[in-house]
């Protein structure tokens, strides 16, 4: 019993200065450090634009409805005639609820007007401004676009990290000189911050189609120009990405 007790005490005594040691001033393996920022950014032109288009059916004075079955059809053929491809259509909504509840509405009042949104996925604006003159204006109750983004976005973050943890060393290295020290081994690299400005576009696309028809507009005007969308520039904002990395050396 008292060679147990005795063990025990002695293992508690070398524990108790072992912690002592390790907390002891000079112990710590790096006693000079310097921590760095670094940054860098990038904007770049959106080559994925996404368009949000609303169709809804129409009747004309002294005429049928125009189905939406056949409003549908229209604009998938515009769509292919403007050279976008199926796989860059989607529905986003339908009429706001589900397609069963639009059907057993409909039973109710057979001159409700059922509407559709689609997502369309455009490379470039010209393919925008192509569409646009195909649509039937009638059916179309609202074109927006409602968010860019780009093929390389996964590319353009990698290399911009790298950038972020090269500016940091390279800050880390001249302000060292200026204190007479030399730089050591990195020991902490935190994940880059990330910092994306509003892809949301804005200007000439946005919320500009009416659902008017064409014959409204001026002879001496293309539908483009009639609801300002035009070829003397690209109206919409480009991606801004910008990383920052915090970085903590040991000096020599």
């Amino acid at each position: 019993m008292k060679t147990i007790t005795l063990t025990a005490c002695i293992f508690f005594l070398a524990f108790s200065a072992q912690a002592q040691t390790n907390t002891q001033p000079g112990c710590y393996p790096f006693p000079k450090t310097i921590s760095v920022t670094g940054s860098a950014s990038m904007e770049v032109i959106p080559d994925e634009i996404y368009v949000q288009v609303d169709l809804r059916e129409y009747k004309k004075r002294g005429e049928e409805k125009t189905e939406l079955e056949k409003i549908k059809a229209d604009f998938l053929n515009s769509c292919r005639a403007a050279g976008i491809a199926d796989n860059d259509i989607s529905v986003a909504s339908y009429d706001g609820y589900n397609l069963a509840n639009i059907w057993q509405r409909r039973k109710k009042d057979p001159e409700l007007l059922a509407s559709i949104s689609y997502q369309v996925k455009f490379s470039n604006t010209k393919l925008i401004d192509d569409l646009v003159n195909k649509l039937d204006d009638q059916a179309t109750n609202n074109f927006r676009i409602t968010r860019t983004s780009h093929s390389k976005i996964v590319e353009y973050r990698r290399q911009l990290k790298v950038q972020a943890v090269k500016a940091a060393r390279e800050k880390a290295v001249y302000l060292t000189e200026a204190v007479n020290e030399q730089l050591g081994q990195a020991i902490e690299i935190n994940e880059p911050e990330e910092f994306v400005s509003s892809d949301v576009a804005t200007g000439a696309y946005r919320d500009r189609y009416k659902a008017i028809s064409e014959n409204t507009v001026r002879l001496d005007q293309s539908k483009n120009a009639y609801y300002g969308v035009t070829d003397e520039g690209v109206d919409y904002r480009k991606i801004k990405l910008r990383f920052e990395v915090k970085v903590l050396y040991a000096l020599k």
